[in-house]
């Protein structure tokens, strides 16, 4: 099990490295051709691309669908903690929370290779782009949410859940606080300063 995890985090370190590559390409193509659709709707010179808004739509959610991928690896999806922090039954909710990803992850692959080949009978309207290339997006996602979820689980199930959580977790602003301020002493507990000090000196 310690190999398969190793393994297993080595192939998402890939992968994370690879989709922030990608993002970025998917994010500047985006600003690309929303501003030439800005730009050529008021410069009569600039020919009016429209397959331009086809690609920032299909840009558009392919970084959702990757970004949220990411976004279980390190547990970046919003979160309502209903229980105090560290309690049993807070422990349980996030461990249920990393099943249920996987469980979402299978779901998107299981229905979306066939959403995924019906888009081989479909075309974008200006870029004739088969629309296989956007709908498998789903099961690109549920793939990769499937990897991220099962190292978190493994890792949790090998060295505890806490081990896992700090590893592989973004931290939070409000831990973060939290942390310097139990670092930092309080003045309640410095010592006191002897008033009368210098007039015992003095005699």
């Amino acid at each position: 099990m310690p190999t398969l995890l190793a393994g297993l985090a080595r192939l998402n370190r890939a992968l994370e490295r690879l989709l922030g590559a990608l993002l970025l390409l998917l994010l500047a193509a985006f600003i690309v051709f929303i501003v030439y659709q800005i730009v050529s709707r008021n410069l009569p010179m600039l020919p009016r691309l429209y397959w331009t808004e086809e690609f920032s739509r299909f840009a558009f959610q392919w970084m959702i669908m990757l970004g949220t991928a990411i976004g279980v690896l390190h547990a970046d999806h919003f979160v309502l903690e209903a229980f105090p922090r560290g309690s049993r039954l807070d422990r349980a909710t996030r461990l249920i929370r990393d099943l249920a990803c996987l469980a979402v992850g299978v779901v998107f692959v299981y229905y979306g290779k066939d959403f995924a080949l019906s888009g081989l009978r479909r075309s974008a309207t200006a870029s004739r782009l088969p629309m296989i290339a956007v709908y498998v997006t789903f099961s690109v996602c549920g793939v990769l949410i499937i990897l991220f979820a099962a190292q978190r689980l493994l890792h949790a199930a090998l060295h505890g859940q806490s081990a896992m959580e700090q590893t592989l977790d973004t931290p939070s602003e409000l831990d973060e606080a939290l942390a310097d301020t139990a670092e930092t002493p309080s003045d309640s507990l410095s010592a006191p300063e002897h008033r009368d000090g210098g007039k015992e000196s003095s005699r």
